[in-house]
């Protein structure tokens, strides 16, 4: 019997086929544009470059050591400790391999900050939902206050949304790119939790 999340799981695997095929096909190239030209015009200033420059580390490598780090110390659950590092480091490997299939180049706009290496799918994207929705996972199943519960998995899924966001901003990635590191890292964190449950 198929449940809720094998539909959800399957549903987001299809999505994600059509914009790797959209992207293959240089189809969809025409909306990215679109949407960064009506992002840059709309929200673009030196107040707002400042915090997503920040927001956007927040996605990096470096960060990400050091959250697990502090999370690996400050677990009481031997099987969280190990999950935690080992959760970040596969969803890493997976996304590089994606990139070096699909070689998408980055777009060639003016970009406020420097980054190398392919887009498709956005890395930070992609990673900081698997490692943030995994966050948003353990608060879900053990924080017992439910206001206290509910504000951090709404601030962990505010810095996904915003981490995404700033890497089209940035003009280091196009909407698809994100949308699809979105949907990858769904797609993996889904996994992830059903296969270490």
């Amino acid at each position: 019997m198929i449940n809720a999340i094998n539909v959800v799981l399957i549903s987001l695997l299809i999505i994600f086929v059509f914009f790797v095929c959209e992207v293959i096909t240089n189809n969809i190239l025409i909306y990215d544009n679109v949407i960064y030209n009506f992002i840059m015009n709309t929200f673009q200033n030196n107040s707002i470059t400042k915090i997503l420059k920040f927001i956007t580390q927040f996605g990096s490598v470096l960060y990400f050591a050091i959250f697990s780090f502090l999370l690996v110390v400050l677990a009481k659950r031997k099987k969280t400790k190990f999950l935690i590092p080992i959760n970040i480091c596969l969803v890493t490997i997976i996304n590089l391999i994606i990139k070096e299939i699909i070689k998408r180049p980055r777009p060639s706009v003016i970009r406020l900050v420097n980054e190398s290496g392919y887009s498709f799918p956005s890395g930070h994207a992609m990673t900081s939902m698997a490692f943030y929705g995994l966050l948003v996972y353990l608060i879900y199943k053990r924080v017992q206050n439910k206001y206290l519960k509910w504000l951090l998995i709404t601030a962990l899924c505010g810095l996904i949304f915003l981490i995404g966001f700033s890497r089209i901003y940035l003009g280091v990635h196009y909407v698809s790119d994100v949308i699809s590191g979105f949907i990858a890292g769904a797609i993996y964190l889904i996994l992830f939790i059903k296969f270490t449950k």
